[in-house]
């Protein structure tokens, strides 16, 4: 019997994933469990793996295509089994069957062009493609092929040079011809001089078609149009090249983020609570820490999500979920940080925080953060969090705000180290600090309350002996 492999589900938000790389071709022998395709989700790269054992009979989706969970990917089959139903079922929905591209087709669209190169360039250039235009193509025989777009006239071939008039006789009777203006500058007209000045082309690598010379503005176009102008800036070269602007497809990931924080900044009544905390002693404490070796390094990062699984541990009223009719509150604590990937973020989630060390929180960290920047994370690591921290002190960043992330009912955003002139019992001195400011959904979390846990907080931070205990 055929078994339908379809986009499944791979992480618990997935709406619809992208197939990265076929594992199988078309004819070959499938066992359940084997993997066919690697597909992105929403957070990382997984495996999409057959359910049923035959022959892998038809591939319905091409590589880089984006498909809704449920969609039809392939059909696995005895190698006589008929499945011109399965396969003409799939296609109202699904598409047809890709056929192959020609090289043609799969050639990348022509570049943006600017306004002034679409002047210049107009009935001597074929109509750009657009990606949409190139995308329907690709599926298209080339007999077939239909457009909209007329077909472009030949090139204009170059204006004729006029013979120079003769030059008046002189004293002895002889003639030269006219020489270029004085101080060897190539003759030009104003326009001729504008036009290239905004095209980036140096009048000194065209040869003037005007009376003695002189460079008119045929000779600026032709020599855009035959490709003369050898000395066209860097820049210019680089736009003619790449056009205006380029469009950059969303991926999975980029998606799910510009969804999930939609939901987050528009409905969540958010405000925002910003601490000053003493990082002298977790910056003594750090420097103690290397000098026992490698196994005992731990990172500003480390140190506050040790304390803040300690805070929650003591306010169970912020380690909370809003439910729309019921706040639920987590008796563990699972803390997610954020790490920032190639085209967004991800955030793997340290389960039991406050149960771990200091040394197992920043081994861990150090695991997860390397297995998101290699899209390798699996959907328990990065799902089921309780509370979020996001740290850009690395970057510069002294102070930011970070959107929550639904259901959760806050998120703390940390900033960098830095010395700063402090009064301390009534001395000035100078000491490591560092903000933090907390994101607080008001449905759950009260002013007063959210200042409590900052308070806690800075009472763990600022005693980072008390981490260790």
């Amino acid at each position: 019997m055929a078994t339908k492999v379809v986009m499944e589900a791979l992480s618990p938000t997935m709406e619809e994933g992208r197939l990265v790389k076929w594992s199988k071709n078309e004819g070959d022998q499938i066992k359940s469990g084997d993997v066919l395709a690697e597909v992105e989700t929403d957070k990382a790269v997984m495996e999409l793996v057959a359910r049923g054992d035959g022959v892998l009979r038809k591939r319905l989706a091409n590589e880089g295509d984006a498909s809704p969970v449920g969609t039809l990917l392939a059909v696995i089959a005895a190698p006589d089994e008929n499945i011109d139903s399965i396969v003409g079922a799939a296609a109202p929905a699904g598409g047809a069957a890709p056929a192959a591209k020609s090289d043609t087709a799969a050639q990348s669209p022509a570049p943006n062009k600017t306004v002034a190169d679409t002047k210049e360039t107009a009935g001597a250039s074929a109509v750009p493609q657009t990606p949409a235009q190139s995308q329907g193509e690709a599926s298209t025989p080339p007999q077939q092929k239909t457009s909209s777009a007329p077909s472009a006239p030949p090139a204009r071939p170059a204006a004729p040079r006029p013979p120079s008039p003769p030059a008046a006789p002189r004293g002895n009777g002889s003639s030269r011809p006219s020489a270029p203006q004085a101080g060897g500058r190539q003759r030009s007209s104003p326009l001729a001089r504008r036009l290239a000045s905004e095209r980036g082309i140096q009048l000194g690598g065209i040869q003037g078609s005007g009376p003695g010379g002189r460079i008119l503005k045929r000779d600026i176009e032709n020599a855009k149009a035959t490709g003369a102008a050898s000395g066209r800036s860097a820049a210019a070269e680089r736009l003619a090249a790449e056009g205006d602007f380029k469009d950059v497809a969303l991926t999975q990931i980029r998606k799910t983020i510009a969804r999930r924080l939609s939901e987050s900044n528009g409905p969540v009544p958010t405000f925002f609570l910003t601490a000053e905390f003493d990082a002298t002693r977790a910056a003594e404490l750090r420097s103690q820490l290397a000098e026992m070796g490698d196994e005992y390094k731990a990172s500003f990062n480390d140190i506050v999500i040790k304390a803040v699984a300690l805070a929650l541990a003591e306010h169970p009223e912020i380690n909370a979920h809003w439910l729309a009719d019921k706040i639920r509150q987590f008796n563990r604590i699972h803390v997610a940080m954020a790490v920032a990937v190639e085209d967004g973020l991800i955030t793997p989630v340290l389960f039991d925080a406050d149960r771990m060390t200091l040394w197992e929180i920043s081994a861990k960290a150090r695991e997860l953060a390397k297995k998101a920047r290699e899209r390798k994370l699996v959907p328990e690591e990065y799902t089921g969090s309780t509370f979020s921290v996001s740290n850009l002190g690395m970057f510069g960043i002294d102070q930011f705000t970070a959107i929550i992330n639904p259901p959760e009912a806050g998120i703390l955003a940390i900033g960098g180290v830095e010395q700063k002139p402090v009064v301390i019992d009534g001395q000035l001195e100078v000491r490591e600090r560092m903000r933090v400011t907390m994101s607080c959904d008001h449905r759950v979390i009260d002013g007063a309350m959210g200042a409590k846990f900052l308070q806690t907080l800075q009472r763990y931070f600022e005693n980072p002996i008390s981490l260790l205990i």
